[in-house]
């Protein structure tokens, strides 16, 4: 199993409900998180601080059951096969790890910390689900800004959008393929703000005396 294998922790809900015994087993599902990676040969990180804002996102995203969506746009929740955390949460945590693994940056934390940060990356989740039709695919449609902390203006935005095929009609391939989506999605979002940098240097402060 590599760095990119998902991981899902099966929890037994055990109970008894008025004549129907034991509870149906629930099964909790999160994404992968990166693993560090060596730094790029002679590549200085950038002499910026990011703050990561929550991520916001109707209700559906912000709690932890599996979304999908039949033929049409009717929208519904898995009741026995979960996240660990709600998808805002999980996916702000892998952007940040992503980040910090990256070595480009000389800080990333989450917005809250006791940090001063140069720039807030703020994100909005669209769609994070199954999506069954002529064919079975794991939707993710997310878009990412990057704000002056100093100004607040918007300096940078990307916009990702993508159907995975999932590979077989279970709910472990939906995760697996809504997992591989994002990793793209984040990877992406990691090299275009590498790209913004690169065409915007930013002069680092030199310490007062």
């Amino acid at each position: 199993m590599n760095d990119k294998t998902l991981f899902y922790a099966l929890i037994l809900a055990v109970g008894v409900s008025a004549g129907c015994g034991a509870a149906r087993p629930s099964k909790y599902y999160q994404l992968t998180v990166p693993a560090d990676a060596p730094a790029a040969p002679g590549a200085d990180p950038y002499p910026v601080t990011l703050m990561l804002a929550p991520i916001t996102s109707s209700h559906l995203y912000r709690e932890d059951h599996i979304v999908y969506t039949d033929s049409g746009q009717d929208m519904g929740v898995y009741q026995y096969q979960r996240w660990a955390e709600p998808p805002t949460e999980m996916i702000r945590d892998v952007l940040l790890r992503e980040l910090r693994a990256s070595k480009r940056f000389e800080g990333v934390y989450t917005w809250g910390s006791n940090v001063r940060g140069d720039y807030i990356v703020r994100g909005h989740l669209y769609d994070f689900r199954e999506v069954s039709g002529s064919s079975l695919v794991a939707r993710v449609t997310i878009e990412l800004e990057l704000h002056d902390a100093r100004t607040g203006a918007s300096v940078w935005t990307h916009f990702y959008s993508h159907d995975e095929p999932v590979a077989r009609k279970d709910i472990s391939a939906v995760v697996e393929a809504l997992d591989h989506d994002m990793q793209t999605g984040i990877g992406e979002f990691r090299a275009s703000l590498d790209q913004y940098f690169s065409a915007h240097p930013v002069a680092r402060t030199m310490p007062t005396q």
